[in-house]
């Protein structure tokens, strides 16, 4: 080869390692959820899609590392000063995107805010233990708790730091147009319908993101996801199945994560409405639910079958507990023998997030057993307004869901599911109502764990919900990106980055 040739087979080579370093270092990562946020205000959701954005947007009084510990965020160190006080050291140096300090007084308005029953958090359940929060010093704050509350500071976790000076000025819906918080992405814009986007904090006092801009794009249908994957359209997209996930396989570009979760997956049904307030017509309804078909026939994605609204990783998991046995010929025959008291029509209420493949595969299940259930199909931020309506009637009488506190403390699921004071629950038990109260009312462990067994007991007795297994998260990823799923499920932006 001429001089002259070796030269410009030199150039070309040189742009295509500029251009493919350029690539793994492009500014911009653009992430395809399932539904645009129902709200970037943190104190009023806890969905994934709203959850996976303003948690870039905040930060938390502490967060867990990748390995599940609970470490410091706003609160760099703790004390239990009490049975019900817990007394936060809050860090210095932290500023809001507008420029002011977050102060303890932001700390205490947060926490005020959240757990004020006329704010109708939908996460009032998991902070409502909390019955004052007082400012000690600048750097000091106490949390008092009407009882000792041993699932707090894993609670905690979860409660994002707002600036009093804006969402006191604002109210709820100017807040959600405009969120400032103190996190490592600050809120651009959002197109409704389309996308969030979110821009590098420089001055963030942590870890700072890798990239310069963020988009979050609704993008409903999954094998439009994957195809934006494989295109290069997108960096990051959740929520696929195991079917789409082989998609990738031998794909140049592209490859899948995956983690164990804490989220379990699970029918509820509104034991306060007919046909579903008949004990026996809901046990038939379990009966007729082939878990372990739904989790090696459709699911393959290193799912199990789930006993109990918890898992293993859980304080309060109770071991030995046996689901509901699939016996189709039983359920038929109560609900024959129910007759029409049985065959009430029945709403089963999903959302594009979830898998309608299993939604599907339920439906069917139920119907083989004789009950007449049609799927209602509605966007993620309809679905939870009906989940949440305070009218038990106007609740869909069966709904498919994955619940996850993100705590690891059975507390933080089944009370909000199933104490019949929060506005998730459709059960109404005050022999249940008393032991989930004990639950989380004392810091005796062995005392939480005998009150959690029998809490087991009467759900299973009763069949207050259904769960159906322990789900495991999948993405899809561009292969140059440098990222740990974790059990929570939380897209930390400032965890991730491009490949060197």
């Amino acid at each position: 080869m001429s001089f002259s040739k070796l030269l410009r087979a030199a150039a070309v080579v040189s742009v295509m390692l500029t251009t493919a370093s350029a690539a793994l270092a492009k500014d911009e990562l653009v992430v395809d959820l399932v539904n645009e946020p129902a709200t970037l205000d943190p104190h009023m959701q806890w969905n994934p899609d709203s959850y996976y954005v303003y948690r870039n947007i905040f930060d938390n009084l502490v967060t867990r590392n990748n390995d599940g510990e609970i470490v410091p965020q706003v609160a760099e160190s703790w004390e239990q000063i009490s049975d019900t006080e817990l007394q936060l050291d809050i860090r210095d140096g932290i500023t809001f995107h507008d420029g002011e300090p977050l102060t303890a007084d932001d700390v205490v308005y947060s926490v005020k805010r959240i757990t004020d029953p006329d704010f109708s958090s939908p996460q009032l359940g998991q902070f409502n233990s909390i019955v004052d929060a007082k400012k000690v010093d600048d750097n000091t704050v106490v949390l008092t708790t009407k009882e000792p509350y041993p699932a707090l500071l894993a609670q905690l976790v979860k409660l994002s730091i707002v600036p009093e000076h804006v969402a006191g000025k604002l109210g709820k819906e100017g807040f959600n147009e405009a969120p400032v918080g103190s996190g490592p992405y600050k809120f651009d814009g959002w197109d409704r319908g389309v996308q969030v986007t979110l821009s590098k904090n420089d001055n963030y006092w942590g870890d700072k993101g890798p990239f310069e801009t963020v988009v979050f794009k609704a993008v409903p249908d999954a094998s439009t996801r994957v195809a934006n994957l494989r295109a290069g359209t997108a960096d990051l997209v959740v929520s696929l199945n195991s079917d789409l996930a082989m998609q990738f396989e031998g794909a140049d570009g592209v490859k899948v994560l995956s983690a164990p979760t804490e989220r379990v997956g699970f029918m509820g049904m509104n034991t306060l409405v007919p046909p579903l307030d008949d004990p026996e017509i809901r046990l038939a309804a379990a009966m007729a639910i082939d878990r372990e078909g739904i989790v090696e026939g459709i699911l393959q994605g290193g799912e199990s079958v789930a006993s109990q609204m918890a898992t293993s990783a859980h304080f309060g998991f109770v071991e030995g507990v046996e689901p509901v046995p699939y016996d189709l010929e039983k359920a038929r025959a109560i609900v024959e023998e129910k007759g029409e008291a049985a065959k009430v029509p029945m709403k089963f209420a999903t959302s594009p997030v979830y898998d309608q493949r299993i939604v599907q595969a339920i439906q069917q299940m139920l119907n083989e057993a004789g009950f007449d259930v049609e799927i209602s199909m509605t966007d993620m931020a309809t679905y939870l307004k009906a989940a949440q309506n305070p009218e038990q009637s106007a609740r869909p009488q069966l709904s498919f869901g994955r619940w996850s506190c993100a705590c690891q403390d059975v507390d933080g699921v089944q009370y909000p599911l199933l104490h019949s004071s929060s506005n998730w629950s459709r059960v109404n038990d005050p022999a249940l109502d008393t032991l989930l109260e004990t639950g989380r009312a004392t810091l005796d462990e062995a005392a939480r764990l005998d009150a959690y067994s029998k809490v087991q007991k009467i759900v299973a007795d009763n069949t207050y919900i259904l769960p159906l297994y322990q789900a495991a998260a999948l993405y899809g990823a561009n292969d140059a990106l440098v990222w740990q799923p974790t059990a929570n499920e939380s897209l930390f932006l400032n965890r991730m980055s491009w490949q060197n």
